[in-house]
């Protein structure tokens, strides 16, 4: 009977040990499932951020290109406004030495202006009566003087002058193709005039903006060839350059 006592006791020591280590093994199994989970969790953490660092760099790099482009539009319009700014500067300056030449003129050699013909006399009064309406930018006036005096005075020396300014006055009237015509005939009729490179480009500019463009490139690059150390020729070249 004790015999039979303490083998069941031991039997039953036995089961307790062995239900202890499953229920030990059964917990490890659990942590080791909890911690690959939390190792999950913490990877996909990981990639998120890298994913996220990734568009956050290609953003920036987007943006710093915009940022150039646009900065290299700035710097093309400032350049833009320089020259314009400048060309308009030069054709009033001209524009005062040649009123204050033909007053001079006009005192000085009065005894010759006297003896001049009739029709002379008021062909010049015409072209100054249209320089005057040019410098008032009255452009439908002047132009009209200024076609006037090109049919009044087919062999006066102010002809160059009067196509190149009849130009101008047309062309900020809209009528580009007169425009256009105008500033040819400098440019091949009187190449050796001081107006005939800025003829050339302003003719350019007007081809260009027309969308002829092949055009206007040819008459850039024959005015660099023709005036190579002119101020037209300088900004021809760089407007060839952007080309």
């Amino acid at each position: 009977m004790r015999a039979r006592f303490a083998g069941g006791l031991l039997a039953l020591a036995f089961a307790a040990s062995a239900h202890a280590g499953l229920f030990n093994d059964d917990e490890a199994r659990a942590q080791v499932s909890r911690l690959r989970t939390q190792l999950d969790e913490q990877t996909q953490r990981l990639d998120s951020v890298t994913q996220n660092q990734v568009e956050f760099s290609n953003q920036v790099e987007s943006i710093k290109g915009d940022i150039a482009k646009l900065r290299g539009q700035l710097d093309e319009l400032t350049y833009n406004l320089d020259a314009a700014q400048k060309r308009q500067k030069d054709f009033y300056v001209d524009l005062d030495n040649r009123l204050r030449k033909i007053e001079s003129q006009g005192q000085v050699d009065q005894s010759q202006a006297e003896a001049a013909k009739a029709a002379d006399t008021a062909a010049m009064q015409i072209y100054e009566a249209a320089l005057t309406a040019l410098k008032a930018s009255d452009f439908k006036k002047a132009v009209g003087g200024f076609e006037s005096f090109i049919s009044s005075a087919p062999n006066s020396p102010q002809l160059p002058a009067a196509h190149f300014f009849a130009g101008y006055c047309y062309r900020n009237l809209k009528q580009l193709a007169k425009a256009s015509d105008m500033y040819r005939t400098v440019a091949e009729k009187w190449p050796d005039d001081e107006h005939a490179p800025e003829a050339l480009l302003a003719r350019a500019e007007i081809l260009e903006d027309a969308g002829q463009h092949k055009d206007a490139r040819f008459v850039l690059s024959s005015l660099v060839a023709k005036y190579p150390s002119s101020d037209a020729a300088k900004e021809a070249k760089a407007k060839l350059k952007k080309k």
